[in-house]
């Protein structure tokens, strides 16, 4: 619920009276300080008395929300308090009020308004010479006056005189002037005040502020330091704008502080218990109409926060007339601004418990200025997306029983300078032609520095501006779903950067870091890591997840860096770190966070896939979060798992000249000892062809034929091992370079007039071959999590360097994968198959002349034998071509 605020209207001291003294006054027509003006002032006692006794009596009816105001409240400030829009309340009128229908005379409205001379003249006192009467606010004596004061007029005006004042007490002035105040919507705009309605506004470097209300036009007092007050005898808050005048300019314009929260209850509700599944919706800036008016709402987290400003475009980047008004125990702020649309910049100023300020982007904005520039900017979603024949069917795929490739892409690199729609005409058509089923975006979340090649995130909710507008990346995503190509991406929950205009103790102190320095420094990037334990970053997260999914169509994220999350000790020596509630390393918080991202996402976004980056053994990565393993911990519940350790015994095997690889043999078949305890990827990412590590066919021992051959070769087991493939950009083709985000791939290899472009061909085109085989062959993916898919037909032939397996479907039909890791043709090499299959015939060959192979490929079907083999009652021989892969089918 919204805190109660310092009195917007009566005077705390006005002595409480249940009677009125009827005073008939006149709905003015002029400005209510020049009424004031022109007031005699001159008076009998009877009259100063009768004034007197008026003005103070019927402050009790003073309804406006007030910490020391009378306990009745108007509709208004209960509807605040509910955060549900509410009626015009009807103020229990006075009988001073009841007159006014029936005795409307100019003579008395000029002495009534007489009686309210001059109560703006305090908060100005700079510039009001000392014979003009201040406001007087009088010491009731007696029971219940404790801690009210007396204010003495100057010489000339007797002490004795009350006047109600219009102007804000000295302490809110402070309060909004320094940027603290937390409800500055209870003291600024309208309220119903003693005898009319109170006006205030808060416009700094204003000439003057005139309140317009149908034909009625009130100029206000300017009560000095950009206030500006008035009291209008009106009897209920009426519609109304502000017209302001500038030096040069004058603008009218609705009042912000006229406006109810544009946020519900509900919505604070699900903020505070840290499940609200679409924060996008809740906090940020968000385009909206608010009480029939068109403008912007702007929501923001910052619990610590003594104080928090709006400042953007909009205002010049001062956000002094722009407060926000904190709701509650939420640790929301919220302020509705009229007229302020899509394109404008802005920052959150946030006034820290010390009292320095610091100037924040927004944590949920869904765009931002391209980097160096760091500010937000207020967007909304405009595409028409026309994938619905994708995201019809995208719920009965499962990754786990389909073909599944992946293309990995840094967009900013594949092709320097095209921006996401130049992209969406040139990607999707690379990507179908290879035939990948998937492409996998490196972070698309908005990061300052390129060279983290996005994972370092300060943008959570925005697509990098780099490459153009949110709209823009939808646009990208539609096109490859229209490819029918699911897209992939990177998502970075695990840390993020120290910059000071970000999250990084956001409203000064730790709010989404950890508390402890220990747990909130990432020992190896220099960045911080999220306190997951804390529900409303979880949900920050949590819903970061399904924003990607639900708001630009994403079809799978690839969690980065989850072994960072799961472990305490991660990267830390002992003392620097503190063991969990039961004494162990793992890192509770973050394995409840991994949780509940997963159910949430899979619940929200049937179809999509999630993937973890994890270089470790935990167990149950790709487990159901409700089963229970032997560590006693529910699964982590990702659909797919990256094989680091395929990745890198694979690797490392391939690095070795062939004849030393014999030594080496069990890096190539050790990973089919745990292939089946997840659900893997098989990736050859950007992270393996970067710092040093040289690209995929540099890695590869022997001269220029051998290096390539041997990378076909690695390919061709690889597309045939159980598990998914992803091959990141430019190995496609052989790039003999690391890659670097500074120029992308070496696309120049393709050209024709370059002289070794048929080798980088041939490579491409085995490429496109494998994934064509691949999908067309259900016994490479339909049981790649079932051991009832793969069978060793020869795995233990170190000294040949040969491995031969069999995959099979789901109706038990056969590919025979055959790989020779020696520079040597094997001539009548024989091998066990099984016996029901008349024929094999060769699909695939990377030593194949047209791939830049040698040529030693078999046309012709080979038949089994009934020479037992392997442990089979059949086999075949077959010609092993050098450093290849041969895939064969039943013929």
């Amino acid at each position: 619920m919204t805190p109660r605020s310092p009195s917007s209207g009566s005077s705390p001291n006005a002595p409480a009276d249940d009677k009125a003294v009827e005073t008939p006054v006149e709905k003015p027509t002029v400005p209510a300080q020049a009424s004031a003006k022109k007031a005699t002032g001159k008076k009998t006692a009877a009259k100063k008395t009768t004034a007197k006794k008026t003005v103070a009596k019927q402050a009790t009816g003073e309804k406006a929300p007030a910490r020391k105001a009378p306990a009745k409240k108007t509709a208004t400030a209960k509807a605040a308090e509910k955060n549900t829009p509410a009626k015009k309340a009807p103020v229990k009128k006075t009988a001073a009020e009841k007159t006014i229908a029936k005795k409307t005379t100019a003579k008395t409205a000029a002495k009534k308004t007489a009686t309210k001379k001059a109560a703006p003249k305090k908060s100005a006192a700079k510039k009001t010479p000392a014979k003009k009467t201040t406001t007087a606010r009088k010491t009731t004596t007696g029971k219940g006056t404790a801690g009210k004061t007396t204010r003495k007029s100057p010489s000339r005006t007797p002490a004795f005189s009350p006047t109600f004042s219009p102007a804000l007490p000295d302490s809110d002035r402070e309060r909004l002037l320094t940027g603290t105040h937390h409800d500055p919507h209870a003291v600024l705009g309208a309220h119903p005040g003693p005898d009319g309605v109170v006006f205030r506004a808060f416009r700094p470097y204003a000439l003057s502020v005139t309140v317009v209300a149908g034909e009625l036009r009130a100029e206000l007092h300017d009560d000095g330091d950009g206030f500006f007050s008035g009291l209008l005898p009106l009897r209920e808050v009426p519609e109304y704008r502000l017209l302001v005048a500038y030096e040069g300019s004058v603008q009218e314009t609705e009042d912000a502080y006229r406006f109810l929260p544009a946020i519900g209850e509900f919505d604070l509700y699900l903020i505070g218990e840290g499940r609200h599944e679409q924060l996008w919706r809740a906090l940020g800036a968000e385009p909206m109409t608010h009480q029939g008016v068109t403008g912007t709402r702007f929501t923001v987290w910052a619990p610590n926060a003594r104080g928090v400003r709006l400042a953007g475009t909009f205002n010049f980047w001062d956000g002094t007339g722009f407060p926000m008004r904190s709701l509650g125990s939420s640790g929301v702020w919220e302020l509705f601004v009229p007229s302020i649309g899509e394109g404008e910049l802005y920052k959150f100023e946030i006034t820290r418990p010390d009292g320095s300020k610091t100037l924040r982007a927004d944590p949920l904005a869904r765009r931002t200025e391209a980097p160096p520039a760091t500010s937000s900017v207020v967007c909304a979603a405009h595409h028409e997306w026309r994938d619905e024949e994708w995201m019809a069917t995208r719920a009965g795929r499962s990754p786990h029983e389909a073909p599944f490739s992946v293309y990995e892409v840094h967009l900013p690199s594949w092709r320097p300078g095209l921006t996401y729609r130049q992209l969406a005409e040139q990607l999707p058509a690379y990507v179908k032609d290879l035939g990948f089923t998937h492409v996998e975006l490196m972070p698309v979340a908005e990061h300052p520095f390129g060279g983290s090649w996005g994972y370092q995130v300060t943008g959570f909710y925005a697509p990098t501006a780099r490459l153009g507008t949110p709209d823009d990346f939808r646009y990208l995503v539609d096109a490859l779903h229209r490819a029918g190509i699911g897209v992939l991406m990177d998502w970075v929950p695990a840390h993020f950067p120290r910059d000071d205009w970000a999250l990084a103790e956001f409203d000064g102190r730790p709010l989404y870091e950890h508390e402890d320095p220990l747990r909130a420094a990432h020992p190896d990037w220099g960045t911080l890591e999220f306190d997951f334990g804390r529900r409303e970053v979880r949900n920050f997260l949590v819903a970061n997840a399904v924003y990607w999914c639900e708001e630009f169509h994403i079809d799978g994220l690839r969690v980065d860096a989850v072994a960072s999350m799961l472990y305490l000790d991660y990267s830390r020596e002992p003392g620097q770190w503190v063991p969990n509630e039961h004494g162990g390393r793992e890192n509770l918080d973050a394995v409840a966070f991994l949780q509940e991202m997963n159910a949430t996402v899979y619940r929200r976004a049937p179809g999509v896939v999630t993937i973890a980056e994890e270089s470790t053994a935990w167990d149950g990565v790709t487990r159901a979060t409700h089963h229970k393993g032997p560590s006693g911990f529910g699964g982590l519940g990702f659909g797919l798992k990256w094989n680091m350790g395929w990745m890198h015994d694979s690797l490392q095997y391939m690095a070795h000249e062939p004849v030393h690889r014999k030594y080496h043999h069990n890096e190539m078949t050790f990973s089919m000892v745990y292939a089946y305890s997840e659900n893997y990827v098989l990736p050859i990412s950007h992270d393996e062809v970067v710092h040093g590590k040289r690209s995929l066919v540099s890695k590869m021992p022997g001269d220029w034929w051998q290096q390539r051959a041997n990378h076909r070769a690695y390919l061709g087991f690889m597309w045939s091992h159980p598990g998914k493939q992803l091959l990141f950009m430019g190995q496609e083709f052989a790039q003999g370079a690391e890659w670097s985000e500074a120029h992308g791939p070496d696309w120049w290899l393709l050209d024709p007039a370059y002289g070794a472009e048929p080798d980088h061909r041939g490579v491409r085109d085995l490429v496109r071959d494998l994934n064509t085989v691949y999908r067309a062959t259900p016994a490479l993916w339909q049981r790649d999590t079932h051991p009832e898919g793969f069978q060793w037909v020869v795995g233990d032939a170190a000294d040949d360097n040969v491995l031969a397996f069999l995959r099979l479907d789901a109706e038990g039909s056969a590919l025979l994968s055959v790989s020779n890791f020696s520079p040597v043709v094997r001539d009548e090499y024989r091998l066990g198959v099984p016996d029901d299959v008349p024929a094999w015939h060769e699909v695939l060959n990377t030593d194949a002349a047209r791939y830049g192979g040698a040529g030693v490929t078999r046309p012709d079907p080979v038949k089994p034998e009934p020479v037992p083999w392997h442990g089979r009652a059949a086999s075949i021989r077959l010609t092993l071509p050098p450093l290849s892969t041969v895939w064969l089918r039943p013929a």
